[in-house]
């Protein structure tokens, strides 16, 4: 176990766990907006900026990301990272100033609108359908694909692969900000993404005839758990 104090509170903390980890078991709040406990740490939308003295110094720090130490003082709502969140938040508010959950913590944070206006756009760039494609569902379909030498002057954008995507909407539902919709109309699947929209063609259930699921979603499903071929030829209702 490793020692350290958030906002003068002596914490326990298991070694190799964060200081989010720890504030949250201690009952202190720490807003997040790209943080999953299912997902690895990505630290990308700066909500969780804490400040932090170790060794005399002090210094900002993402609190899903920084490892405990012992002895690590850590300051969860000083001026310093209060002030810092706050710039986050409205950076990210100018870019999607509809976003209920952005809006939330807005209010949270005593912020009733962005000081600035930057050009909107639907993806926030939190990565969490990134990680989710990645490390959950386990197809890898969606990639962050950053400035570089290669991009020249493109902004950093997320890409979708239509050929490896199933359709499954696990992105839409960890979407902080409704930059990925799904909607199932008659026997096909919508999802909606920034810079377009994908189709899936749904499963018809042999039994009630309701179309209920990608048949993308089922086959790899299918495939990586061994299952029969006609395993989903029923949908969970008429399943046995």
């Amino acid at each position: 176990m490793v020692r350290l104090t958030i906002d003068n509170q002596i914490v326990d903390a298991e070694e190799g766990t964060t200081i989010l980890d720890a504030a949250n078991k201690t009952g202190i709040y720490i807003p997040t907006l790209c943080y999953h406990e299912s997902l690895s740490p990505g630290g990308s939308c700066r909500l969780c900026v804490v400040e932090i003295i170790a060794n005399g110094a002090s210094g900002l720090v993402t609190a899903c990301t920084y490892p405990v130490e012992a002895g690590l003082e850590v300051r969860a709502n000083s001026e310093r990272a209060v002030t810092a969140r706050r710039l986050a938040l409205e950076l990210l508010l100018a870019q999607r100033p509809h976003s209920a959950r952005l809006q939330q913590l807005a209010r949270e944070l005593g912020i009733d609108k962005p000081s600035f206006t930057l050009k909107e756009q639907e993806c926030i760039l939190c990565r969490l359908c990134v990680r989710t494609c990645g490390e959950i569902v386990g197809i890898g379909a969606i990639n962050f694909v950053a400035q570089g030498i290669d991009r020249g002057v493109s902004e950093p954008l997320i890409e979708f692969s239509p050929v490896k995507c199933i359709g499954c909407d696990s992105c839409a539902y960890i979407c902080p900000t409704n930059a990925i919709t799904v909607e199932d109309v008659g026997d096909t699947r919508i999802l909606t993404i920034p810079d377009g929209r994908l189709e899936f063609k749904l499963k018809k259930c042999n039994t009630c005839g309701k179309y209920w699921a990608p048949e993308k979603q089922l086959e790899y499903i299918t495939q990586k758990a061994n299952l029969a071929p006609d395993a989903f030829d029923n949908c969970p209702d008429c399943r046995d």
